[in-house]
Formats: C-alpha cells, sequence, structure tokens
C-alpha cells in the first residue's frame, strides 16, 4: 500500500466513478483501475463495486475511507509544514552558546534576524563551552558558539572572532593608580574565578603558564558560576579577575571596576562557531550563520 494508491482511492470513492477519479488526478482510467485493483488485494477485501450507478464504497471500503482520508490529508499537511519550514514561515531553532555569547553576542543580533525570519522561533541554551558541546552532540542544539576550541572529532570550528580579556579590580583596589602590575605581583592577590570549564578560565590559565605564572600559584578565594556574579564579587572588593572585554564595558566606563594592565601580559582568545561535522544544517540555522558572520566584535 503506497500514498498514491490511497489518494487515488479517494478520488474514486469521493467522485463516484472511475473516470472523474482519473480526471481528478490526471491519469488514464485504465492506471486508475489498477491502482484500485492492488489496493484492494493487498487489504484483502473488495473496496469499489462496479455498478450502472457508478463505483460505489463496498462496507470494508467505507472503512478504508475513514482511515484514508486522515493518512491523504497528514501527508499533505506534512508537506505544507516541511514548505514553511524551508521557507522560514515556521521553524524552531535550537542554538547553545557559552557564556559570554549566550549573554552579549547572540542577544545582540536577535532582533535583527527574527525581524528579517519572525517565523522563526530561537531557543538559545547556555553552559559552558563543554556543556554546550555535549549539548551538540546530544543534539539538543543544532549550533553553538563557544570560547575554546577542543580537539574532538566529530565536529566542525569555525573562528568568528576574538575577544581580549581584561584584568579588573574594584576602584578602592590597592594596585588601582599604580600603574602596569609586574605579572609577579599577581601571586600577592587575591582573585575571584569563574568555573573551570569556561572558556575564559581556560584561556586565561594557559595565557599565565605560557608568561611563566601557572594559574596554581595564583590565590583563588572564589570560583563562580557566572560572569554577573564574578564582576559583582569584584566590585564589593573580594579579589581580582579576569574577565571577557565584552561582559565588562559598561562597568569600565562607569567607573564601577577599573582595568588593571599588566606587564608582559595579553589574553586573547577566539570564539567559534561548532557543529557537527557532515550534518546538514537546517535552513533557520543556515539563516542565522549568515547574519551571525556579519556581525563583527565592535
Amino acid at each position: 500500500m503506497n500514498l498514491k494508491q490511497l489518494e487515488v482511492f479517494l478520488a474514486v470513492a469521493e467522485s463516484g466513478s472511475f473516470s472523474r477519479g482519473a480526471e481528478a488526478t490526471f491519469l488514464t482510467q485504465s492506471t486508475v483501475s489498477q491502482h484500485i485493483a492492488a489496493l484492494e488485494s493487498e487489504v484483502g477485501v473488495r473496496l469499489l463495486d462496479r455498478t450502472s450507478r457508478g463505483a460505489l464504497l463496498t462496507e470494508g471500503g467505507k472503512i478504508l475511507l475513514e482511515h484514508a482520508r486522515k493518512v491523504v490529508a497528514g501527508s499533505r499537511e506534512i508537506s505544507k509544514v516541511m514548505r514553511r519550514f524551508r521557507g522560514l514561515e515556521e521553524a524552531e531553532l535550537r542554538i547553545g552558546g557559552s557564556t559570554i555569547p549566550a549573554d552579549y553576542m547572540i542577544p545582540a543580533m536577535l532582533a535583527s534576524f527574527l525581524g528579517r525570519h519572525p517565523g522563526v522561533q530561537v531557543t538559545l541554551l547556555q553552559g559552558d563551552s563543554r556543556d554546550i558541546l555535549d549539548r551538540i552532540e546530544r543534539e539538543d542544539a543544532e549550533v553553538g558558539i563557544i570560547g575554546s576550541r577542543f580537539d574532538e572529532e566529530g565536529f566542525t570550528f569555525t573562528p568568528l572572532g576574538r575577544d581580549e580579556i581584561r584584568l579588573i579590580a574594584a576602584p578602592d583596589h590597592p594596585l588601582a593608580g599604580t600603574g602596569a602590575v609586574p605579572l609577579a605581583e599577581l601571586a600577592n592577590h587575591g582573585f575571584v574565578f569563574r568555573e573551570l570549564g569556561s572558556g575564559t578560565a581556560k584561556s586565561v590559565a594557559e595565557a599565565l603558564a605560557g608568561a611563566g605564572l601557572p594559574a596554581e600559584k595564583l590565590h583563588v578565594r572564589a570560583c563562580l558560576g557566572s560572569n554577573e556574579a564574578v564582576k559583582q564579587a569584584v566590585a564589593a572588593g573580594l579579589g581580582l579577575s579576569f574577565v571577557s572585554e565584552l561582559s565588562v564595558r559598561k562597568e569600565l566606563a562607569r567607573g564601577e571596576l577599573i582595568e588593571l594592565p599588566v606587564e608582559g601580559l595579553t589574553i586573547a582568545r577566539t570564539f567559534y562557531l561548532v557543529a557537527r561535522t557532515g550534518r546538514e544544517l537546517s535552513p533557520p540555522a543556515v539563516a542565522f550563520i549568515g547574519e551571525l558572520t556579519g556581525t563583527r566584535l565592535a
């Protein structure tokens, strides 16, 4: 049994005629008869009586008619839904974002993206970089933006842009106004860090180790789960912290926090668009990536 046979059966049953059924399905009458005969053979009952008054449904035909209408209607709805999906008239997009992209990058471009594609519903899933990669692997999210690149097979990482990481402090911190801070001096002060799985923490640890000051030598007073919590703790005088420049622009401009330059230390990282290798992206994901790659970290 196939969909075409059911469509032909409906055309004949509803018109009461093989000839009118043939016209409705753009087939010859002999082809229509072949489809009906094949369908009757498969279900094992006669579906239509050929009479002088036309094609009349048998009791078995009436039962099949009820179910065939649902199947054919469902098939037509599927075609309609898929056309809307391809045309971005009705589609859902699930995106993953590590903390900085999810808090600052993605929301900044969603208004323009959804303005162009109002039929797309976006769900943004947030976590650290490792968590977002796991979500994409489980197909909870189709694509993601993260602050670290992992050496794992099955994923494609596309660079999106660079992010500078700054050392921040409260305005009344002892190092405020002293100029560039010697690298070794950092070991004499308390720090507030993000959780270990964050891209920021990974970039900071790598940069400090490369400069000759392993992160283990720093006095970490607290590890907090969000960027906002880190900034609040620093402003309250709990310690220093390395944070994304994107996340601290407003606080620096308002004087709520200050930036401390460090001698011989520059920390930058790359944001990556990550997706499963070899998987075809949905139309909304393709449109989102097009919007994203036109966004600059300005």
